[in-house]
């Protein structure tokens, strides 16, 4: 997505046509269409970016930024991963280079923050005719995407999560119990921040809306190189957004949405409200 981006804004700038690209770099038009509207992802390759980025007058630093993201691609473990379906591909790509993660997780334990037992029960009642170690499988691929919070610099995961989520008893009391405890420890990491959506706030920002998740990394000094995209998550598929007006919007979604949960220090005392609720 950030590549189709860049791309197509060189060539706009340059004020070429995609048949003077592919003239010129040696291509189909065919081949710059597909990199310049984000089809077949994985295939993306090194020399073809660098020639289309050249053609369109990149500067070094534009053209390295391009070719950055193409290896980040192409080296995540997660690509080609069995346990990884391909709809996370670009949710994972982004997670790689984002400073910061914002979540709204109305039904769910957002993956970041799941425990494994979690994890597992939600596995095995989404996938019921799945065999126990493919499910094993994707729930350590699950656990392992939780690495971006432990790396330097890690992101800085924002979270805010519905009341509902710690009344969704998932697992039993006991895989609820160990996962709020594991909330309460993130929650007062440096990196991580979560609020609880009381149902006493009543309507709110996210009203008819789902889970949804926004990353982003901010360089004013080279566009090429920042991340703003919203994932939308579906049943089975996904749904990325990185047009600025609708990525402006859910920002400001999630902004009303700070502003209407309880702040992070009361919400520490909802998630504990919360497990003494489960222990009765």
């Amino acid at each position: 997505m950030q590549i189709a981006r860049g791309l197509k804004s060189l060539r706009t700038r340059a004020g070429l046509t995609q048949s003077e690209v592919a003239k010129r770099a040696g291509v189909s038009v065919g081949t710059v269409n597909r990199y310049e509207t984000w089809q077949d992802r994985a295939k993306l390759r090194v020399p073809t970016v660098s020639a289309l980025a050249e053609t369109c007058g990149a500067t070094v630093r534009e053209r390295e930024a391009l070719i950055q993201l193409v290896r980040n691609q192409e080296n995540g473990w997660w690509m080609d991963h069995p346990a990884v379906p391909e709809v996370m591909d670009p949710l994972l790509s982004f997670e790689d280079v984002a400073e910061y993660e914002h979540v709204f997780a109305n039904a769910l334990v957002p993956g970041l923050l799941q425990t494994r037992n979690y994890a597992l029960a939600l596995h095995r009642a989404q996938d019921a005719r799945v065999a126990s170690d493919v499910i094993e499988s994707r729930v350590d691929a699950r656990i392992r995407r939780q690495a971006i919070l432990d790396r330097t610099p890690a992101v800085h995961l924002w979270v805010i999560i519905d009341d509902a989520v710690l009344r969704r008893n998932v697992g039993g009391p006991d895989v609820m119990t160990e996962q709020i405890d594991h909330l309460q420890v993130m929650a007062q990491r440096p990196n991580v921040d979560i609020q609880v959506l009381r149902f006493g706030a009543g309507a709110h920002a996210g009203g008819s809306g789902g889970h949804f998740v926004i990353l982003g990394r901010d360089d004013e000094s080279d566009p090429l190189s920042s991340v703003n995209v919203v994932y939308l998550e579906l049943h089975r598929r996904g749904l990325y957004l990185d047009a600025p007006e609708e990525v402006q919007n859910y920002k400001l979604m999630f902004d009303y949405l700070r502003s209407q949960a309880s702040d992070t220090a009361a919400s520490l005392d909802l998630l504990a409200a919360a497990r003494e609720e489960l222990t009765r």
